[in-house]
């Protein structure tokens, strides 16, 4: 196939994926309802699910960043014995559904380890530490992923040149690689943050539906389609794609304006 031919091939399956999502986003329009709108957000059940769904998705996002970051750096400079296993299961969040990896998280509260914590008074069946803990599980591997791939850019010979002119490890890691990696940071805790907001199956799994207590957005969203509530569901998605995609665009304009 000619080169031009390849290009216009790729070119309309972009335009064929792009239109698809747009078609699904457009389609929320047709039950959406300006007073329905204003009325939800007024509505103090729904500004709970939301304060939940941000407070939670920050939590979970700091502790991933600050968590995965000495763990992604590890993956990606050094060599130590299990790191094809380590490598191998931070792709669980990927490879399992969130509704597994939420029953996983029951079991391991019904054997031994569990139950200790549990008498210890870590209980997160029905509280805000499930639903920290069901996003944080399902959203940790993402983050360590992305911030693995942000590192993997950076060459190494930096960091050699850094240490040769008298930089301990720690200080190098501090003054070279930071830096260096500040933008792809970002980035990786916007999207694990957005992941985080739309987390749904792990959460509802562990926490539950209950209202004014573990109901985020996504819940939200599913015990108003549970009434057959098109408009009300239909707010509530409008609202979550609004705070996700929004925090996207935010990044990519900072990115591309420090670039």
């Amino acid at each position: 196939m000619e080169p031009l031919k390849v290009k216009n091939l790729f070119i309309f399956t972009a335009f064929l994926v792009f239109f698809l999502y747009l078609g699904l986003a457009l389609s929320l329009f047709y039950f959406w309802d300006l007073s329905t709108f204003w009325q939800e957000l007024r509505n103090p059940r729904t500004l709970f699910a939301l304060k939940l769904s941000l407070f939670s998705a920050t939590v979970v996002t700091l502790a991933g960043i600050l968590g995965g970051l000495p763990a992604a750096y590890a993956l990606s400079r050094y060599s130590f014995p299990g790191k094809a296993l380590v490598d191998l299961f931070l792709e669980l969040p990927l490879v399992v559904s969130p509704a597994a990896l939420g029953a996983m998280i029951l079991v391991f509260f019904h054997q031994p380890v569990g139950q200790f914590l549990v008498q210890k008074g870590f209980n997160p069946v029905f509280t805000l530490g499930g639903v920290l803990l069901a996003q944080g599980v399902t959203c940790l591997g993402l983050a360590v992923r992305l911030l693995k791939a942000v590192i993997d850019e950076i060459p190494i010979r930096y960091e050699e040149m850094a240490r040769t002119l008298g930089l301990s490890p720690g200080r190098t890691f501090w003054k070279v690689v930071l830096p260096l990696s500040r933008g792809g940071i970002l980035s990786a805790a916007i999207l694990t943050w957005a992941k985080a907001l739309g987390e749904f199956g792990g959460t509802i799994t562990v926490a539950g539906t209950m209202p004014f207590r573990t109901e985020t957005l996504p819940i939200a969203i599913f015990m108003r389609l549970s009434v057959a509530d098109l408009s009300g569901a239909v707010t509530l998605i409008i609202l979550l794609l609004a705070l996700g995609l929004g925090g996207l665009v935010v990044v990519r304009v900072g990115i591309g304006k420090r670039s």
